[in-house]
């Protein structure tokens, strides 16, 4: 399932003025929906899938300014889409997500923390979503 919306870009890819290309893997529709509805409201252009193997052939068809994750997913997880993400576009800023307190310490441990841009614990309201994608894509950390 994608969701997206035609967007004008500058020679860098980047969207023009507040506008970001946003790439969102999540397998719990509800999160996805809300996530995708919240930023689109925002005036993001959202492309939302429901694994990392989508992710990865979304990221092949078209460059992206941001990538939001979940970090437990079936198939192929948050940490290793950061991963190949990074390879393929170095210049996206990654946010991930997680409920679970263990794959939080995981992406802690396996150093996924130097790029992502940061890990945002669930469940979030929406402001806290969009402040934190808003931070990320200005490259300032969220504020509280």
């Amino acid at each position: 399932m994608a969701v997206s919306a035609p967007m004008s870009t500058t020679g860098s890819g980047k969207a023009e003025g507040n506008v970001a290309a946003i790439l969102l893997a999540e397998d719990d529709e509800s999160v996805r929906t809300f996530v995708t509805r919240a930023l689109t409201h925002r005036g993001h252009n959202v492309v939302a899938v429901h694994d990392g193997n989508a992710a990865i052939r979304a990221l092949e068809a078209q460059t992206f300014d941001l990538m939001l994750t979940d970090i437990i997913m079936p198939g192929l997880d948050g940490l290793a889409l950061a991963e190949t993400a990074g390879r393929i576009n170095p210049k996206m800023t990654v946010l991930m997500m997680t409920g679970f307190a263990t794959a939080r310490d995981r992406a802690t441990q396996n150093g996924a923390t130097g790029a992502v841009s940061e890990i945002i614990t669930k469940p979030f309201s929406l402001k806290q979503i969009c402040n934190a994608v808003d931070a990320a894509l200005a490259g300032a950390k969220p504020a509280a």
